[in-house]
């Protein structure tokens, strides 16, 4: 009944976890395979180690999460290391990967192919709070995505996944641009912002970095709108991300195009069974309403 194709991988249901959230071993790897999800994606790599943003990089707010981590990881490296075998977890694994010029993306893509243990790369072009990479790059226009997506696609057969920003005023030209330069699917969204919470007893921005990127239940209604603009606007699939927490939320995202959901900051809301929960819940509205495949409905509301 959940089963879906993502660029000829076969997922058991469409509920992926969104890099930044978990995906930093292949222990916690497992660990989401376990609480049924139907696919994963790690933490972002950088060429070299990077420390990323001083604490406090995370807050909870009563609409939803920011924060400014600033993909602090320890370098592709280290990773090829603790990536090496993936081979026990029953799940498609997704690389993400993240750099400030094209031929660093392309060099990334090289290692991670080399490996033969990743199932995609996706590429978040859209980091909206760390100066070098993301839209503090100027990687959120066409030009620059049609360069790294290039770039990358010279290096790999692997599908790609290219994660845009809800910032850009036309998400449906970005994802036309990934499209035409090689990318197998789009991931919309990144997070929103960034925003700023101030503590009015310290009287200064909660998080070091000062401000940061929105998710959670705020960023939903945005996510969704721009699965629809980029559904209309392109013919290869979409992984609608931002603020799902419920079977619902999952469901309307199909509606409005995606073919699978990923799920981040709802684990800060339900825990690691979320993606078991989630699917339940969408399973009874499918019995509910008498749907028996998501392909009934994917994209149903532009009708």
């Amino acid at each position: 009944m959940l089963e879906v194709d993502l660029c000829n991988l076969r997922l058991k249901n469409p509920t992926i976890l969104a890099s930044g959230i978990l995906g930093v071993s292949r222990e916690l790897l497992q660990r989401v395979s376990d609480s049924g999800a139907g696919a994963a994606t790690i933490k972002s790599i950088t060429l070299n180690p990077r420390e990323g943003h001083h604490n406090p990089t995370i807050i909870g707010f009563e609409a939803g999460i920011m924060n400014a981590v600033g993909y602090s990881n320890a370098g592709i490296e280290e990773a090829k290391k603790e990536f090496a075998d993936l081979s026990g977890i029953k799940i498609p694994i997704i690389a993400s990967i993240v750099a400030e010029k094209p031929e660093e993306f392309a060099l990334l893509a090289g290692e991670i192919d080399s490996l033969h243990q990743f199932s995609a790369i996706e590429l978040p072009l859209s980091c909206p709070h760390t100066p070098g990479f993301g839209l503090l790059a100027g990687q959120g226009t066409p030009e620059a995505t049609s360069a790294i997506t290039n770039a990358v696609r010279e290096k790999t057969r692997l599908p790609i996944f290219v994660k845009l920003s809800p910032n850009v005023p036309g998400i449906g030209e970005l994802a036309k641009s990934a499209e035409k330069a090689g990318a197998s699917a789009i991931t919309a969204v990144n997070t929103l912002g960034p925003g700023m919470l101030i503590d009015i007893n310290s009287r200064k921005p909660v998080l070091d970095f000062k401000c940061g990127g929105i998710s959670g239940p705020a960023l939903r209604p945005v996510a969704v709108r721009c699965v629809y603009d980029v559904y209309e606007s392109v013919k290869i699939p979409i992984i609608g991300v931002g603020g799902i927490l419920t079977g619902r939320d999952a469901i309307e995202m199909i509606l409005a195009g995606a073919t699978a959901i990923g799920i981040g900051s709802g684990i800060y809301y339900r825990g690691m069974n979320i993606f078991a929960q989630v699917c339940r819940e969408m399973e009874m509205w499918m019995k509910k309403n008498k749907v028996k495949s998501l392909e009934e409905i994917r994209g149903q509301a532009h009708a």
